[in-house]
């Protein structure tokens, strides 16, 4: 695991590791080794065997993972091989209900006032929450400040302790452990979630341009690294 506990894709590896461990009948072991924009976790999981035995959870970032680190200490394209996309999440944007900002309309207006005055927290530079942020200020014509921690669920911390101002983030981690204390704007998507009916899509809260997913997958070691 590349990330920081209690993300997106922390979470979904580990309801697959507890459906892994049922059907398999053995202790599947979930390791969070975190940083550096899931590269350090990448490269530790490329050292392994490629025996089976070691897995490792991917996203969205693994794929754009070339473009941002100058050298990778394996090959990118060969080094693990993909065996299933477990989850497509949406994106959810946040703030702290204490938070003046009670509208996706609202978020932006402050944010066209202010460039760069309204901070974001994201899983770290290169992360999807990074890029999930910055595809809504191309769409909205807008600058937040970037504020980037180990991970997307530590990002949501910092919103909770009121650190950072937004967050556009899974609603597993914005809506987990801050079910009550955060106030969702809007959701990615062509339609609500049934768990959040009240929240608008970001079409229907007036920014239709924007319409970003995150995936999640496993694979295993796949072949030796670079000499």
């Amino acid at each position: 695991m590349a990330w920081a506990p209690t993300g997106a894709i922390d979470t979904v590896a580990r309801k697959l590791a507890q459906k892994l461990s049922e059907q398999l009948g053995q202790a599947i072991v979930v390791e969070n080794r975190s940083g550096a924009g899931g590269s350090i976790g990448a490269s530790e999981a490329a050292r392994a065997a490629p025996d089976g035995y070691t897995l490792i959870a991917l996203d969205s970032t693994y794929g754009m993972m070339p473009f941002l680190v100058g050298h990778l200490p394996f090959n990118h394209a060969q080094a693990f091989k993909l065996i299933t996309i477990s989850a497509f999440t949406p994106v959810i944007a946040a703030v702290h209900r204490d938070s003046s900002i009670t509208s996706l309309q609202a978020l932006a207006e402050v944010a066209r006032q202010q460039p760069e005055k309204l901070t974001y927290g994201s899983g770290g530079v290169g992360s999807s929450v990074h890029f999930a942020t910055v595809a809504y200020e191309l769409a909205a014509g807008v600058k937040l400040l970037h504020v980037p921690y180990r991970g997307g669920g530590e990002a949501v911390t910092a919103l909770l302790a009121k650190q950072v101002d937004v967050v556009f983030a899974s609603p597993g981690a914005a809506m987990g452990s801050g079910a009550g204390l955060l106030r969702p704007l809007a959701i990615s998507g062509s339609g609500r979630l049934a768990a959040l009916p009240d929240v608008p899509t970001f079409a229907e809260a007036g920014l239709p341009g924007y319409d970003v997913m995150h995936w999640s997958g496993l694979g295993p070691r796949a072949a030796p690294l670079r000499p």
